[in-house]
């Protein structure tokens, strides 16, 4: 066995062996819940480029900048500060270069950072799902058959940080409106499509099909199609803060599709099949999604755009954004005869987005670009998996 071998399985070793007796794993509430120990043995291989994991991590890195260099993170039971983890992955950037073999980026990222497992749902795992920039057909004026708005932020709408009020709001926040002097919940996703926000000048751009615009705001970007041929994306500005309530679980619920049938394709054949019962099952999810232009591609909650691959959603009150993270779950696709099959998924990500529907320790959104294979990705997983975070080595850190 080489010496870079070696040292590969003795880092392996010294950092996932769980010591003493293993804890019962039980859902996470706070940020110093959400990380642990890992609880037993993870090979760390990662299956993806490593120059997309370079360009994500540059975004990471782009972000931190902006933020006060003595702004805490919280990894589970470690705080690091944003000069200490920018630091860490700028040294981790430099170090990823052409040819790097999978065991070779993992020796570099273990001489720099330690793992921590994500505490995951009450049996200890993480459910993975994907999300993607969907295509829409529309217009910039409105026609007979482009009729559905696509809205911008409101003048009227507030945003309310309460982190300020109190740490324990840390990543929480209220939208409403003013009704006198008081600050009222937003107007519903069924109010706004009768008419609430009309007449306002709000509209950038208006839709062909609203179920297509529903799953853009359910995937937070997406590219119009405009008639002339060109394109235009557009990207989350803001939303109306009403809970996100999943209309799949409605139809479940109901009847119409069996849970184990369930996926974003499904869920879009039941309502082109049923367009009469469209309104009423599109309004179970409150929330509302308003947009704005993008220069570039899909941006994530970071404000900066995500990396195909390598990005991921998780709940912002409780992991660190911008972290370096790692997966393993699996993910599907499809086959020469059409067929779907299940491989598995394991590659080094970044913590650079959330979503209204990623809520606790045991939920991760993964980030997968734009085509038929991101759409696929985006609406059939839902496996189950492992999840670490990588927290700077206090030699490091200091």
């Amino acid at each position: 066995m080489t010496s870079r071998c070696m040292r590969l399985v003795f880092l392996l070793a010294a950092c996932f062996l769980a010591t003493g007796c293993p804890r019962p794993w039980t859902p996470a509430t706070r940020p110093e819940e959400a990380l642990r120990e890992p609880s037993r043995l993870m090979e760390l291989r990662d299956d993806g480029e490593p120059e997309a994991l370079k360009t994500a991590i540059a975004e990471s890195l782009t972000w931190l900048n902006t933020r006060s260099a003595d702004e805490r993170f919280v990894f589970g039971p470690r705080t690091v500060t944003a000069r200490e983890l920018r630091a860490a992955l700028e040294h981790l950037r430099s170090r990823i270069t052409d040819g790097l073999t999978s065991a070779e980026l993992t020796t570099r990222i273990l001489e720099v950072f330690e793992p921590l497992e994500a505490a995951g749902g009450e049996d200890g795992l993480v459910l993975f799902t994907g999300y993607y920039e969907p295509s829409i057909e529309a217009s910039l004026t409105r026609t007979e058959e482009y009729a559905t708005p696509i809205y911008g932020a409101p003048k009227d709408l507030i945003e309310v940080p309460l982190e300020p009020f109190a740490e324990r709001f840390k990543a929480e926040r209220v939208f409403g409106r003013l009704d006198g002097r008081r600050l009222v919940p937003y107007w519903s996703r069924g109010e706004i499509r009768g008419g609430k926000l009309s007449g306002q000048g709000l509209e950038l751009a208006w839709a062909k099909d609203p179920v297509a615009l529903f799953f853009v705001e359910v995937q937070g970007s997406g590219t119009l199609r405009l008639p002339d041929g060109t394109e235009r994306r557009i990207g989350y500005a803001s939303s109306n803060g009403r809970p996100y309530r999943s209309i799949g679980s409605l139809l479940i619920q109901e009847g119409a599709i069996p849970r184990e049938a369930m996926s974003m394709q499904a869920l879009r054949a039941w309502l082109a099949a049923n367009p009469r019962q469209c309104n009423r099952v599109l309004d179970f999810n409150e929330s509302y999604v308003f947009f704005r232009f993008l220069e570039s591609s899909a941006v994530g909650s970071l404000g900066r755009p995500v990396t195909t691959g390598r990005s991921i959603a998780t709940d912002a009150k409780l992991f660190p954004r911008g972290a370096l993270a790692f997966l393993q779950t699996e993910r599907p696709v499809r086959q020469p005869d059409g067929t779907v099959a299940w491989r598995p998924l394991s590659r080094f990500v970044l913590n650079q987005d959330t979503g209204g529907a990623i809520k606790g320790a045991g939920r991760v959104d993964v980030f997968w670009g734009r085509g038929p294979d991101a759409e696929l990705a985006a609406g059939m997983m839902k496996q189950k998996g492992r999840l670490l975070f990588f927290v700077p080595r206090r030699t490091v850190a200091r």
